[in-house]
């Protein structure tokens, strides 16, 4: 009785990904011509699974390290987290969790702990995140949401970073910045009055949210062109 049952039953899964997603985000099963050529198996104490994995941590450190020298704008932002998402698509949870710790370290010793921790947090943890959403083959919609309101967690902790370490209220010149924008809308409108502090910290914040969703759309298409997402 229990030969014939045990065909039937699911597969373990020793490393638990994206267990936490079960509810929210259920595997959905892709067709022979769906799979991601990226997805490989093999056995995890494999040496290709550290070579690979130090390999892309390494490329995702140096794409920070290019943009922090020779910034170009959003272009080189789009691939931050990438390379630590196609860790998790080939080689599971605890491999994506090992490039980005990598990762990190090699910023850290190349141009210190504080741009090391913003690349970490929310570039590193996003790559994680994305990489398990798409491996459950999520739709887009969601994992964008649950994305963005990681990016936006992250936004607010590096805003809180930099006002320690400068001594400036960052929070209060994106107000100040906001409310001229907002005057100026009131301007050519022809409004009277001033923005009400509630409009604009709620308008900043709506900037924030907007900016994390068209970042992480942004991302979901450069991944789909090479077939990752």
């Amino acid at each position: 009785m229990s030969d014939q049952n045990d065909d039937t039953l699911p597969a373990a899964n020793p490393e638990g990904d994206g267990d936490w997603l079960e509810d929210i985000v259920p595997d959905r099963p892709q067709a022979p011509g769906q799979r991601s050529p990226y997805v490989r198996k093999v056995d995890p104490e494999s040496p290709i699974v550290l070579v690979e994995t130090a390999f892309l941590a390494s490329a995702g450190s140096l794409i920070y390290l290019v943009n922090s020298y020779f910034p170009m704008g959003p272009v080189l932002q789009i691939f931050f987290p990438i390379p630590i998402a196609l860790v998790y698509q080939r080689w599971g949870n605890r491999a994506a969790w090992m490039g980005a710790v990598v990762s990190g370290l090699l910023l850290s010793v190349l141009i210190g702990p504080v741009r090391s921790i913003q690349f970490i947090v929310p570039f590193a943890l996003l790559g994680v995140l994305l990489g398990m959403l798409w491996h459950r083959r999520a739709i887009w919609s969601v994992s964008i949401a649950i994305s963005a309101l990681l990016n936006v967690s992250g936004a607010f902790f590096r805003i809180w970073l930099l006002s320690t370490l400068t001594g400036e209220d960052l929070w209060l010149y994106g107000s100040n910045q906001i409310t001229n924008l907002l005057d100026w809308v009131f301007l050519r409108l022809g409004l009277l009055g001033q923005p009400s502090l509630s409009l604009v910290q709620l308008a900043l914040l709506a900037a924030i949210v907007i900016h994390s969703i068209v970042y992480l759309f942004v991302v979901h298409v450069a991944a789909w062109f090479y077939s990752i997402a």
